[in-house]
């Protein structure tokens, strides 16, 4: 297929629907490694990163946000709150609606996480010099922003 002059490649290795799925797993398989080393899985530092950007959000919101069904959202939201991480509020407007917020007590393991992410970034990204990681951060999120208006 030709697209403005350009040849999109219909071989594995070069797929790039492949490719982008691909690489984000693996940067996901890694990170879980670098999480483990805290005692997080997958779910728990995911959501975590989520509620850094958007303490407050609600449980609806991060539900989409996340790409998780809401009940699954539920009970992970229980596990983190049971272990203090995590606080429902009902919201000032619509009290069945739960806004979730990170408490005081997972501050130090957020702390950690992201001095783990920093050294995880650096490390992972290392082969691209600082302009192609620029454009390749602009040409995804132009993606992203492109994709998200067609949903």
């Amino acid at each position: 297929m030709v697209k403005d002059g350009f040849i999109l490649k219909e071989n594995f290795e070069e797929n790039i629907g492949l490719l982008i799925h691909d690489v984000a797993r693996l940067l996901r398989v890694l990170y879980d490694r670098q999480m483990a080393s805290i005692g997080l899985t997958r779910s728990q530092w995911w959501l975590l990163t989520y509620l850094r950007f958007r303490d407050g959000i609600n449980q609806s919101e991060l539900a989409v946000l996340m790409d998780i069904e809401k009940a699954p959202l539920s009970r992970l939201l229980d596990r983190m709150e049971l272990k203090g991480w995590v606080e429902r509020r009902a919201d000032s407007k619509d009290r069945r609606i739960k806004n979730i917020f990170l408490s005081d007590n997972v501050k130090p393991i957020i702390e950690s996480m992201r001095e783990k992410a920093a050294v995880y970034r650096q490390e992972s990204l290392s082969i691209l010099d600082t302009k192609d990681l620029n454009k390749l951060t602009d040409l995804l999120q132009s993606l992203k922003k492109d994709l998200s208006s067609k949903i």
